[in-house]
């Protein structure tokens, strides 16, 4: 795992103890799944308009608002980083049509 993801995981995780009034993260897992989901989708959209404007930089900033957010959810569920890794690996070489015929037989 990356190390920027290790530290992120770290800090997510040490801010499901702390104050909500001192801290951002805090504040959205004491706000919930709904919370979390209502800012993750925001970011999405954010994301959607950057990626239609072309802006590179504007791209790069809302991706990793977007992927921040996300790890918000994984830590909020007691999902580690690497599960998702391992799904993206287990992926890696598989075409996208087969992978996704592959769920819909299940």
């Amino acid at each position: 795992m990356s190390d920027i993801l290790t530290k992120l995981a770290a800090v997510l995780e040490s801010r499901k103890h702390a104050d909500a009034d001192s801290s951002y993260v805090a504040s959205l897992y004491q706000g919930g799944t709904d919370k979390i989901l209502k800012k993750l989708g925001e970011e999405a959209t954010e994301t959607v308009i950057a990626g239609k404007g072309g802006d590179k930089q504007e791209i790069i900033y809302e991706t990793a608002d977007l992927w921040f957010h996300s790890l918000v959810l994984l830590a909020h569920n007691d999902i580690d980083v690497q599960n998702v890794l391992n799904e993206l690996d287990r992926r890696f070489g598989l075409s996208g049509h087969d992978e996704k015929a592959a769920r819909t037989k299940s």
